[in-house]
């Protein structure tokens, strides 16, 4: 439970400014986390970092593997620091935008200097350093390798189109695949040793700050990854065809009228003969623990899931003909909660929630999400206001990455004239080119112990800066903030809100 009043800011690491076309986990990183402290914050929260595809339009929420790291955020710069490129391996690089992410041409520019330091650090012998990150991640380590490798090998074709023998995983034949091509399976497992040495240093950076790193855990992964491929039993698959039999999304909401068909296949949360799946309940406990040795709090996406989720037949275009199917409930945290030192998780409880799944949250202490762009639409009943806000254990939002920004929602044509003279009454502001910032300082405010804002809001930026768009399929996730925008300036007008509102980064670690 959250015990006293803090803030932070939401950014995910692609939108930090870099010189590749990319935020990173090098310098700019380290900046912003000085930018934090500076500004009296306490958190910063970023979205999932597994690796992306395009094919998925590069969506952090459907990842190659929930383990693994995403290499598009390894420092070059580093790199060259540790010998493994040169100064000029960096130079001649396309025009990359400080606005936007191109991740198609960030990725090949990316991955070839990989592969360049790869091949340096093959000439010499693994470090011992690198022998035991391959040893206490060998769970998924290798599982991950080997499904990248077979990727390459089969033209990026999805795992299920493979041939029989690789993608039913015969045991002896992939025996000798893994030793007749030793060097692709080294060469991703160096690629994760490199992301997770990196993230170390920059979690323990953070420490040093009094930051508390935030990060975000999907419920659902890709049908197209490494998790469902080592773990089909897991899923409702069929068994012939390899295809889902059943496809993850949520009904019909404020985002979309008909739903939203994400396509991730459910999980089989009990056997066949109608008992808890152990092995499940295992591979969560693998993921809770990798992720809570990264950063210090977790925000469940999804988090409803867990009590009832909405189940879609996979041949529904839409998500309108879907059903609820009741989840593992709270004694899935129950028993995950014995295998680990620690839980800090916040449950994203929004949309479509139910008395149950309220229970459920307050039951195990997980602080929930309050989001204002959600408060104004209704009556005076709305949980979203401020003033309806029944605990502290909550984290308020001016929006999350779902959303517009605060300054594009309210001056595009989704609000009614009335939904805005409320709100400039609630905030006592008539100045609508102020709106980014009331919203802030309304968030602030709260009786919330927690407040994050989206570094969008921050600045006052307007729709072009969303971050995504549901149910739209292109053209998402690409959003990055140029280095000028994190300034004293603003720095200082956030301190001096935060100072106000009894929110400061007050102590050391």
């Amino acid at each position: 439970m959250l015990k006293k009043r803090t803030s932070g800011i939401l950014l995910h690491l692609t939108s930090l400014p870099g010189n590749h076309g990319i935020g990173n986990l090098g310098s700019s990183a380290y900046t912003f986390i000085d930018f934090l402290k500076t500004s009296g914050q306490s958190c910063w929260q970023f979205l999932p970092t597994g690796p992306t595809s395009t094919v998925f339009d590069s969506s952090p929420y459907m990842c190659r593997s929930v383990f693994a790291g995403n290499p598009l955020l390894i420092d070059l710069e580093v790199l060259v620091k540790d010998n493994l490129l040169s100064p000029e391996d960096l130079e001649g690089h396309p025009e990359f935008s400080e606005y936007t992410v191109d991740y198609q041409e960030v990725s090949a520019f990316k991955n070839e200097l990989l592969q360049k330091a790869f091949q340096n650090f093959a000439r010499s012998c693994p470090t011992a350093e690198f022998e035991k990150f391959c040893h206490k991640h060998q769970n998924w380590l290798d599982d991950y390798a080997l499904f990248m490798s077979f990727r390459e090998q089969f033209d990026s074709r999805p795992w299920y189109e493979w041939p029989e023998y690789a993608a039913r995983r015969d045991t002896k034949t992939l025996s000798q695949y893994t030793a007749s091509r030793p060097e692709t399976i080294f060469y991703y497992k160096f690629v994760q040793f490199v992301f997770f040495t990196q993230w170390q240093k920059l979690y323990d950076y953070a420490q040093t700050k009094n930051i508390t790193l935030i990060g975000d855990i999907p419920i659902y992964v890709a049908l197209d990854s490494a998790d469902v491929w080592a773990n089909q039993d897991l899923f409702k698959i069929n068994a012939k065809t390899l295809q889902p039999i059943k496809v993850a999304g949520v009904p019909p909401d404020y985002f979309s009228e008909t739903g939203q068909r994400w396509g991730n296949p459910v999980y089989k949360w009990k056997t066949d003969d109608g008992k808890i799946n152990k092995k499940l309940y295992e591979w969560w406990l693998q993921r809770f623990r990798l992720i809570f040795s990264m950063m210090d709090m977790v925000k469940i996406d999804h988090f409803r899931g867990f009590e009832a989720f909405w189940e879609i037949p996979a041949g529904e275009k839409t998500a309108v003909k879907g059903k609820w199917v009741k989840g593992p409930g709270k004694k899935f945290f129950t028993t995950i909660s014995t295998g680990l030192k620690k839980m800090p998780i916040i449950a994203e409880d929004l949309g479509i929630i139910t008395p149950p799944v309220e229970q459920m949250r307050d039951q195990l202490g997980f602080p929930g999400m309050r989001v204002l762009q959600f408060a104004f639409e209704s009556d005076e009943k709305n949980p979203y206001l401020p003033h309806n806000y029944e605990q502290t254990n909550t984290i308020v939002y001016t929006g999350t990455h779902d959303n517009n920004t605060t300054l594009g929602w309210f001056l595009g044509n989704k609000l009614s004239e009335t939904t805005r003279e409320r709100i400039r009454r609630y905030l006592n502001s008539y100045d609508d080119s102020r709106i980014s910032w009331e919203f802030t300082r309304l968030a602030m405010s709260s009786v919330a112990a927690m407040a994050i804002i989206p570094l969008q809001d921050i600045l006052g930026f307007g729709q072009d800066c969303q971050m995504n768009r549901p149910g739209t399929p292109s053209g998402n996730w690409r959003w990055r903030c140029a280095v000028r925008f994190l300034n004293k300036e603003t720095a200082q007008l956030l301190l001096d809100l935060t100072a106000f509102y009894n929110r400061l980064n007050k102590s050391p670690r």
